[in-house]
């Protein structure tokens, strides 16, 4: 009996992910074997940089809160520490977002905190 394969299954695999590497440079699009290293690796760097998004994130909120209280005569850390012990429950990113588009409410909060 002859050895029975499922090209159908193969091919529509191969199809697959020769589609998800679309706009790849070179032979990483077109060549299964180069494109299935390329893409395995490309899933590892997602993977890893969308960890390294919240850290990046978190990290402009942070200078931009920064550069806002130094506006009002207040430091970063001392906002901060204010904003904490008045039991303001506004996260970083809300606070970044009121400094950089709504100067005026970020001000009122620096207000409310002296």
């Amino acid at each position: 009996m002859p050895r029975s394969v499922n090209a159908v299954a193969s091919r529509k695999k191969r199809k697959k992910l020769l589609k998800q590497t679309k706009g790849y440079f070179g032979r990483k699009k077109n060549v299964w074997t180069v494109a299935k290293n390329a893409h395995e690796k490309g899933l590892t760097y997602a993977y890893r940089d969308r960890k390294a998004k919240k850290r990046t994130f978190r990290s402009l909120w942070i200078q931009r809160i920064n550069a806002g209280a130094r506006l009002h005569g207040m430091s970063y850390s001392e906002f901060m520490g204010k904003i904490h012990a008045a039991g303001i429950e506004l996260n970083r990113k809300v606070l970044a977002d009121l400094a950089m588009n709504h100067p005026k409410a970020f001000e009122d909060i620096v207000n409310s905190l002296k």
